[in-house]
């Protein structure tokens, strides 16, 4: 179970923006936010307690402090993103109904810290590796 935490008085301030002209959907204000992806697969049945509990139990995190967690499954097709806002989380899930997200594997680090800039260009990556894939079957067909 999840104990108070000292930073649950501060608040960060968190926007809803629309953020189409980066490729992403309706996404939290990603501008000076702490990015930490989650390598290797995460159990997408875990919701707000389960994934804090890894932020702060295996990760050894401080989940309050603003930052994004971001966590994908064994398919890659599945991403969910963890965030606190100055008083509640924040839990946004993306499932893709075609191509994979480019996701590290578990490594030396259980966790790799991103900018907001290197995650909209993950977020992106299947879109435009799903783009690539459809020019090379027309240029196929073509031939």
């Amino acid at each position: 179970m999840m104990n108070a935490h000292p930073a649950m008085s501060h608040t960060h301030p968190v926007e809803v923006i629309n953020a189409h002209s980066t490729g992403l959907p309706i996404l939290l204000n990603l501008s000076n936010k702490r990015v930490y992806l989650a390598c290797g697969k995460t159990d997408m049945r875990k919701s707000i307690n389960g994934l804090s509990e890894i932020v702060a139990n295996v990760f050894n995190l401080d989940l309050f402090c603003g930052a994004l967690f971001v966590f994908c499954n064994g398919t890659r097709n599945r991403l969910k993103i963890l965030v606190w806002d100055g008083d509640g989380f924040w839990l946004l899930f993306k499932r893709l109904e075609k191509g994979r997200f480019r996701w590290p594997a578990v490594g030396e680090e259980a966790t790799m810290t991103l900018t907001a800039e290197e995650l909209s260009i993950l977020l992106g990556g299947a879109r435009v590796e799903l783009k690539l894939r459809r020019n090379e079957v027309s240029e196929r067909r073509i031939s």
